[in-house]
C-alpha cells in the first residue's frame, strides 16, 4: 500500500470542502459528527476508496461513499468528483429540507421588526414562561 491509497480523514473532509478549515474538520470528527464505516474514529484515521462516511451537516445526517482521494483542495466541482451521496441519504435530506421549508412558511411572522419596547416585552414574557 503506497501513500496515494490512503488519506487522513480530516484532510479528506477539508479537501472535499465539507468544512472550511482543517481544524473545523478535526473538531467535527472529535465531536462525533463524522463516522467512518459506522464507527466513531479519530481525525488521523485513514480513508480509502470505497469507505462510507456519515457526516452530520447542519443537524442532518448525510451518508457518502468515497470515490477518490484528492491531492489538493481545489475547486468545488473537482472536490465533488471524489465522493457521492447515497440515494437513500439524498432522499432523506430532501424530505427533511422540505419539512423545514414548510415549517418556516407556516410560522407566523410580523409585518415589521419589533421595536425596543416590544423586544423588552417579549423577553419579559419569555422569562415568565420558564
Amino acid at each position: 500500500m503506497d501513500e496515494t491509497d490512503v488519506h487522513r480523514l480530516d484532510k479528506w473532509l477539508w479537501h472535499c470542502r465539507f468544512y472550511k478549515t482543517r481544524s473545523l474538520a478535526t473538531a467535527a470528527i472529535a465531536g462525533g459528527k463524522v463516522h467512518l464505516n459506522a464507527d466513531r474514529i479519530k481525525p488521523a484515521h485513514r480513508v480509502r476508496v470505497g469507505d462510507r462516511l456519515s457526516v452530520s451537516l447542519q443537524g442532518i445526517v448525510a451518508e457518502f461513499e468515497v470515490l477518490g482521494l484528492p491531492q489538493r483542495r481545489g475547486p468545488a466541482a473537482e472536490a465533488q468528483a471524489h465522493y457521492i451521496e447515497t440515494a437513500e441519504s439524498a432522499e432523506r435530506r430532501g424530505r427533511l429540507r422540505e419539512q423545514q421549508r414548510l415549517a418556516q412558511v407556516s410560522r407566523p411572522r410580523p409585518d415589521v421588526r419589533p421595536d425596543k419596547r416590544d423586544r423588552r416585552r417579549l423577553m419579559r414574557l419569555q422569562r415568565e414562561q420558564t
